[in-house]
């Protein structure tokens, strides 16, 4: 067999996996597109597209503040949120599921808390935020293209085709002399497609793989205007808030008031 057979053996495989390769950048280019304007048109949630940002700056830090703006919860130095009048009142809400799933469980409680203390105990509060952004997930999240499918014994087949037809076309390539300018040629030639197919196959990618224009538009949003809006309004309660977050632990009074009265045996000399 001489370099020209070995070049019109290669080149048909190099171009039928390439085709196979093209078809499908085609389909991942028009889901990109219709990705892109699937996001620009939808109304995203601020809740929802800081849910993976850091504490001090997700969507739990985000409803505390909001119900501290609303006038519903108040903090504070040691980051303990406690019901004003207008939070205790079982009709108040501030019309948003996570804001009034954390004032839930504020009342709940029968002592202030910290923020840190009711994401850390309280279930409920966290069914209700995985419940909201797992239907956020469902509505709003364009699904990405479907994996290529498995083919089974044929896929397999057509690997161990693919493999063989590479190791003799190398073989051929490499134990023949080409003997003037066509069969140098043609050895060229069978040499790039086969390097095209070593580079067609390591171009082979997931659905995973694929950029992502949904976590792209979530993090154009920024940080959640409730946040911002407290930290212009009020720093200080801003700040205790965000201490608030770190601080887990019951202490001894349990949020309540320390009574302030003389501890036994304090300057009575006992």
């Amino acid at each position: 067999m001489d370099h020209v057979i070995l070049a019109c053996v290669v080149l048909p495989v190099t171009a039928v996996l390439y085709g196979v390769l093209g078809m499908r950048r085609l389909r991942e280019r028009r889901w990109y597109r219709e990705a892109v304007a699937h996001c620009t048109a939808i109304d995203i949630d601020p809740y929802y597209a800081v849910r993976d940002a850091w504490w001090l700056g997700d969507d739990i830090q985000a409803a505390a503040a909001r119900l501290v703006l609303d006038g519903l919860v108040t903090v504070n130095r040691r980051g303990n949120m406690s019901l004003t009048e207008t939070g205790a009142d079982l009709t108040s809400t501030s019309g948003h599921p996570l804001p009034d799933a954390l004032l839930a469980a504020l009342r709940r409680r029968t002592a202030p808390a910290t923020l840190g203390s009711v994401v850390l105990r309280d279930t409920v509060f966290d069914d209700v935020r995985t419940r909201f952004h797992a239907d956020c997930d469902a509505r709003l999240r364009p699904r990405r293209p479907p994996a290529p499918r498995d083919m089974g014994c044929l896929g397999c087949t057509g690997w161990m085709l693919l493999l063989a037809q590479f190791g003799f076309a190398a073989a051929g390539l490499f134990g023949m002399t080409p003997h003037g300018p066509l069969q140098w040629a043609a050895a060229v030639v069978t040499g790039l497609a086969l390097i095209a197919q070593i580079a067609g196959l390591g171009s082979e990618r997931t659905p995973a793989d694929l950029p992502d224009p949904f976590a792209e538009r979530l993090a154009a949003m920024g940080p959640h205007p409730a946040l911002a809006e407290l930290a212009a309004r009020d720093p200080e309660a801003e700040a205790w808030l965000r201490g608030g977050r770190f601080r887990t632990r019951r202490g001894r009074n349990r949020g309540r008031p320390r009574r302030r009265g003389t501890r036994t045996g304090a300057g009575t000399g006992t």
